[in-house]
């Protein structure tokens, strides 16, 4: 293990830095099963496509030696089967003892997973990282916001940093400065910042409350850049936590990581003391109503188009995808059950059979079938589809085979595996035009931000599902109590940072 305060072996050998990462968000609340080929696993080169800072000729690539091992992304969905976890852990650990010893490790997360019989699953990934790669590695992560942040995971990580913007338009920007923060300490000589602070916060909110689109996320959050960039401050992170698993560690979170003892801890207690006064001024970022009023104001309006997120059941956040209830309660308005009534885009619904009718028959042709709630039928049955096929597209790395059936004036899309919907290219590929559309309504929770730059007006309807925006109707047994905004009177909590052991 080389020490780089040396400045001649800066200058001839580099450091040697792995890169993994597992990422999902999986809902507890949802009966999907997630298994290890949604993950679309890249390993040793391949690892570093999604990541432009890493480019052949990039400054970040020049300064290290790296070992990728492997990184798997996923849809979130339900919860990981135990088999899919252990088989991704273990490829990992595999690909991480080849090339031992390292002086970092860049740990790509999300931090939301869970795993059938298993919980914190991201705090047991690094512990058992650990076990391979030794203390002494420097393990940098990056992560979501809606991430969780367990005590394991903060004991066992050294630099740790997060989005700052929801919807995430800074993803990449913050994958690039946990690398960035890593090769700094490594170069620099100063290796694992000498203090670790973190703050568990009672508070338990989905995104949709706490866009920094609008306040007080919006200010809240415009305070962890300025923080971050103290003197003796390495990094500052804000977690909302993951408001649909039934876990003790989904909670929102503060960390800060220096070598300023006294900083460390103001700014962390500051960053706290600011996300829990703010509670109860956390609002949805749109508009909200059941699923018949949002209907309601969409045919009423004349802002065209006018977006309707159907967030119950959103494959962003979780959910199955495959409900279908509000595509039933949709067709079966008489507003929508003629071609001239009102242009609307429902996007999407997987069914499978449905696809292999929509190809047998070909663009122009008929079909009539069922398709949704293969996994989760609890709020309604398979929707019944009778109309003409209007495209027809293959080969989507999510959806596999997507088709639009017309029935009425409702144009659905159809999908061999669900996908969710969230740029205008989505919905043009497949000849619609979403822009000239009456209605569009998605499985999403709040608009990512090509939706939200077409909308002329928008609502959140709160439709049921995996991902249920009212968190009070969901059956929570295991998180700790209490919890705003389910325990709305609870005492105020001890916000005092809690440093964390280095690990040596």
């Amino acid at each position: 293990m080389l020490v780089w305060g040396n400045v001649q072996a800066q200058r001839t050998v580099l450091p040697r830095i792995a890169i993994c990462g597992l990422g999902i968000e999986s809902s507890t609340f949802s009966p999907a099963l997630t298994t290890e080929e949604a993950f679309h696993a890249r390993y040793g080169q391949d690892v570093f496509k999604p990541y432009p800072f890493f480019g052949v000729d990039s400054p970040v690539r020049s300064r290290a030696t790296w070992f990728p091992a492997l990184v798997g992304k996923s849809l979130p969905g339900g919860a990981v089967t135990r088999e899919a976890y252990e088989s991704l852990v273990n490829k990992t650990l595999d690909s991480l003892r080849r090339h031992l010893p390292y002086d970092g490790l860049f740990l790509d997360l999300h931090g939301a997973m869970s795993v059938v019989g298993l919980d914190d699953p991201e705090g047991d990934f690094i512990t058992r990282i650990r076990k391979v790669i030794g203390n002494k590695t420097i393990i940098s992560t990056s992560m979501d916001l809606h991430g969780n942040v367990s005590r394991r995971l903060a004991e066992n990580v050294d630099l740790i940093t997060c989005y700052r913007m929801a919807p995430h338009e800074d993803a990449m920007e913050t994958k690039q400065r946990a690398v960035v923060n890593l090769l700094q300490r490594l170069e620099s000589g100063k290796g694992k910042p000498a203090y670790k602070a973190w703050i568990p916060i009672p508070v338990l909110l989905p995104g949709e409350k706490t866009s920094t689109r609008i306040e007080p996320a919006k200010t809240v959050y415009k305070a962890v850049a300025p923080a971050a960039a103290q003197p003796g401050i390495v990094d500052a992170a804000i977690w909302v936590g993951y408001a649909w698993a039934d876990e003790p560690r989904n909670h929102a979170v503060v960390m800060v990581t220096g070598d300023d003892k006294q900083k460390v801890v103001t700014t962390a207690e500051k960053l706290a003391r600011s996300f829990w006064e703010v509670r109860k001024d956390y609002a949805f970022v749109a508009p909200t109503d059941d699923l018949k009023g949002s209907l309601d104001k969409a045919i009423a309006s004349n802002k065209h188009p006018f977006f309707i997120s159907d967030s119950g059941d959103n494959p962003t956040a979780g959910g199955a995808g495959d409900v279908t209830w509000t595509l039933t309660e949709i067709l079966a308005r008489k507003e929508f059950q003629s071609a001239d009534g009102p242009s609307l885009i429902y996007a999407s619904i997987p069914g499978p059979e449905l696809v292999e009718q929509a190809i047998a028959a070909g663009v122009g042709g008929h079909v009539d079938g069922y398709a949704g709630a293969k996994v989760d039928a609890r709020y309604a049955p398979p929707v019944r589809l009778n109309g003409t096929v209007t495209a027809i597209e293959k080969g989507d790395r999510d959806a596999v085979v997507e088709v639009v059936v017309k029935v009425g004036s409702v144009h659905v899309i159809v999908t061999q595996k669900r996908k969710p919907y969230h740029k205008e290219g989505d919905f043009t590929r497949l000849g619609l035009n979403p822009r000239k559309s009456d209605i569009v309504v998605v499985k999403i929770g709040y608009l990512e931000p090509e939706l939200y730059a077409m909308r002329a007006d928008w609502i959140l309807a709160l439709t049921p599902g995996g991902v249920d925006q009212n968190l009070e109707r969901l059956p929570y047994k295991r998180i700790k109590r209490p919890m705003f905004p389910l325990d709305k009177e609870m005492p105020t909590p001890d916000l005092s940072a809690q440093l964390i052991k280095v690990t040596r």
